[in-house]
């Protein structure tokens, strides 16, 4: 496209060369993009700019500065608010894709890969845009749902593909900031309401208030809603178009086993293969989406025990009673350990946690609370550190734990994590809690290689020698 045609909307300009795509960041901008230099979380593009060029960008699109730098820097005022109609403009299939937004405060990115999967065993050919990434797509995202131009280029390409559905895990933040503004999102899905965020929305109504504008949309043709929410009444009451709810006690019956659960829905008896009564509620937001979408009972149902959860969502080791999980809120935490007591009734259960620096810290007392009468041992551990003192983080975990409460503290995770699976007991269960999928830790403005699930097995190894060596000098 002609950066003129691109421009014509906004604003008036004498230049002529193409460009292939716009890039609110360096780190996926593609040769030939247009670089559009906003305030950022961290910074300002402007400061960007020559990283932007080095890696080919043919323009720069800046507010109201004056830049000069090795190729055109084209002034618009109030240049934000420009983001949609320059993402319509250029990738202009985007709105033909047919979104589904998943949102809540946990249970987004299981919902949207069950979502994702059945339509997918269903032949239909479906996208996934969320805390994992972007998938048939190299692009990567540092969020849960991207920026608006992340956003657009990936649906634009979806449907160049053929994919004419997407799945979206929309986030609070991505509300806030009008991230998904024009798009084509048909139906809108609640997991659950809890606290967090509060860093960023300074109470939980005003995170409440950007939840509820997804389903608020005018697009929407059906919402999804939990019943057993506490929250339920105000997404039922903020939404006027039509709406299936879903509850636990849609199963007409539930065993707990040591791997998930047998259960029944709609008078089909099958398997859950994954542990916590959260997970089946998950379920149940993927089959009562489908359903709304226009599949039946029988076409459903029969697929719902070949689910798989996602990566870092109570993902289970193998070998021993390990469990990685992403949960990093008050609510996210208690869930797992309640269901590892649930499936492993005569087990203790130990934890190692921490908790993310520069985030809400008013979480962080409570999450500690909820661990200690809950778990039967508590590792203490940085989780992302990010600028703030690893200690400092801990201190405030610990303040909401009864001093009486033994605590075991180790600031280095990769040592907590293979102390834990080194001295972990025969009849215990070990729940790995806060970074799940993630496979980088962030100390002190530095990002390191670090992946939970890569300790595991590495300690799981040395414990394997360990044991060898002793049972050699008996």
């Amino acid at each position: 496209m002609n950066i003129s045609q691109l421009l014509s909307n906004i604003v008036n300009t004498q230049f002529d060369f193409d460009v292939t795509g716009l890039s609110l960041n360096t780190q996926t901008l593609q040769e030939g993009d247009v670089f559009v230099a906003l305030q950022g979380a961290k910074g300002h593009g402007i400061d960007y700019i020559d990283q932007a060029i080095d890696k080919g960008c043919v323009a720069v699109l800046v507010d109201s500065q004056t830049v000069e730098c090795r190729v055109p820097a084209i002034r618009i005022d109030q240049l934000s608010s420009h983001l949609p109609i320059l993402a319509n403009t250029f990738y202009s299939q985007a709105t033909q894709v047919d979104i589904i937004g998943v949102t809540g405060t946990n249970g987004k990115t299981s919902v949207a890969h069950f979502i994702s999967q059945l339509l997918n065993k269903l032949e239909v050919k479906t996208g996934l845009i969320g805390t994992l990434g972007i998938s048939d797509n190299s692009q990567q995202s540092n969020h849960t749902t991207p920026d608006i131009l992340t956003l657009y280029r990936a649906l634009d390409e979806y449907a160049n593909k053929g994919i004419n559905t997407a799945v979206l895990e929309v986030s609070s933040h991505a509300l806030a900031q009008d991230r998904i503004q024009g798009l084509n999102i048909t139906q809108a899905v609640l997991t659950n309401f809890s606290q967090d965020h509060l860093d960023y929305h300074q109470t939980l109504a005003q995170y409440q208030a950007e939840k509820l504008k997804l389903f608020q949309l005018d697009s929407l043709k059906n919402v999804i809603l939990n019943k057993d929410d506490a929250s339920f009444a105000n997404f039922q009451s903020a939404s006027s178009t039509s709406q299936i709810t879903y509850s636990i006690d849609d199963f007409d019956d539930i065993k707990t086993t040591e791997y998930g659960f047998i259960t029944q829905l709609d008078g089909f008896v099958f398997e859950v293969p994954f542990l916590g009564e959260f997970n089946l509620m998950n379920v149940l937001a993927a089959y009562n989406t489908l359903k709304a979408r226009g599949f039946s009972a029988l076409q459903v149902a029969p697929l719902l025990h070949q689910l798989n959860p996602p990566p870092g969502r109570m993902q289970k080791n193998a070998q021993q009673l390990i469990w990685i999980d992403y949960a990093h809120t008050p609510d996210a935490i208690e869930q797992a350990i309640i269901t590892l007591q649930n499936h492993y009734p005569a087990h203790k259960i130990r934890v190692v946690f921490g908790c993310g620096g520069d985030r809400d810290k008013s979480k962080r007392a409570k999450m500690g609370k909820i661990t200690s009468k809950l778990a039967d041992t508590i590792i203490l551990t940085n989780d992302n550190p990010r600028s703030e003192n690893p200690q400092a983080i801990i201190d405030d975990i610990l303040s909401g734990i009864d001093d009486s409460y033994e605590v075991i503290i180790n600031e280095n995770r990769q040592i907590a994590i293979e102390n834990a699976v080194i001295t972990l007991a025969e009849e215990e269960c070990l729940l790995i809690a806060g970074k799940g999928h993630e496979t980088t830790q962030i100390l002190n403005h530095e990002t390191l290689k670090s992946n939970d699930n890569d300790m595991v097995l590495a300690a799981i190894i040395e414990a394997a020698r360990l044991k060898k060596i002793k049972n050699k000098q008996r």
